[in-house]
């Protein structure tokens, strides 16, 4: 980040750099002799872009870009049409902070506050996990299994944002879920997403672990989960932005993957309706175990694994035998 003069060694009639400071790495930052007093847009999202790839970030135009709109309090694409438009002390202030947390490994997500979804916006804080792209293929699925259902009742277990029910419930009209998670902070999350999405009537939350919030209840159309499937020996080797960052309870899924699937899978059993849906997703070198978990429990049948764009198993489906 520059600093605001040469130094000591500067002479009588050398120019000297009085830029602002800009946000970032004060000792990283290079001299930038432009005019003092104008730091655009465009030299903003220029130098932070550069900043952060150097700490490390894999998108970081797109980091720059969402950190100075939030902190400038704008949509994202209205600073493609204000390139050359000065930004004050006090939005910098603002945004430099943003961009020190980020390199520090802070997940965009949390720094703003919120996190897309299939098309929804969902508020996220460090209770919850972040919302992924992969996830989508749960409801994708969800919504092709359940289409000719008029009215159905369905679960959704570790609900975490409430990202998976709450998208299920956008584009079907009828369906009633029930969302659960062990966390009240998630639930509060949750609740708010679905106040925020004009859902609440249609979405419900419950606090209890796995499916005992609702062991009394009639059988459901469909259960469908993204539950903790990363081993804990792999936690050490996430992206320093998930593993320290992100709830652990919503990530580890013990020594192998399966200390939440395995009783998820056993416990769905009676609260399935009969040809009542199971639809999980899983870890990438999951496929096999957790088809073999299905096999040996008998009670369901089995429909090919799902693979999500990168060609890797991502969900897997399953229906309570008659």
């Amino acid at each position: 980040m520059p600093h605001n003069s040469t130094g000591s060694a500067a002479k009588a009639g050398s120019t000297i750099d009085r830029s602002p400071t800009p946000p970032g790495d004060v000792a990283a930052a290079p001299q930038v002799n432009t005019d003092p007093d104008r730091w655009t847009i465009g030299r903003l999202l220029g130098w932070t872009s550069d900043f952060l790839k150097k700490k490390g970030s894999d998108s970081p135009r797109l980091d720059a870009e969402v950190l100075l709109a939030h902190a400038l309090k704008w949509p994202r694409v209205k600073l493609y049409t204000h390139y050359e438009e000065a930004i004050g002390e006090t939005d910098r202030s603002a945004f430099r902070d943003l961009v020190r947390r980020r390199a520090e490994g802070a997940p965009v997500a949390y720094l703003v506050g919120r996190k897309e979804f299939y098309a929804l916006a969902f508020t996220v804080t460090p209770a919850v996990l972040i919302p992924r792209a992969d996830s989508e293929f749960v409801v994708l699925e969800f919504l092709e299994l359940m289409k000719d259902v008029a009215d159905p009742r369905a679960v959704d277990v570790g609900a975490g944002s409430g990202c998976l029910a709450l998208a299920c419930a956008s584009r079907h009209p009828n369906v009633a879920f029930t969302a659960i998670d062990i966390s009240r902070e998630a639930l509060l999350i949750a609740a708010r997403n679905a106040e925020a999405l004009k859902l609440a009537d249609r979405v419900t939350f419950r606090q209890g672990n796995l499916l005992e919030p609702v062991a009394n209840d009639e059988p459901f159309d469909a259960i469908i989960s993204n539950p903790p499937y990363i081993t804990t020996s792999e936690l050490e080797s996430l992206d320093r932005g998930v593993r320290d960052f992100e709830p652990l309870i919503a990530l580890d899924g013990g020594p192998d993957g399966l200390r939440v699937i395995e009783p998820l899978i056993d416990s769905a059993r009676p609260l399935l309706k009969p040809r009542g849906r199971l639809i999980l997703e899983i870890g990438s070198s999951q496929n096999e175990p957790v088809r073999r978990l299905f096999d040996r429990f008998g009670e369901y049948e089995l429909a090919p694994t799902i693979h999500d764009h990168a060609g890797r198993p991502r969900v897997i489906r399953a229906t309570r035998r008659k």
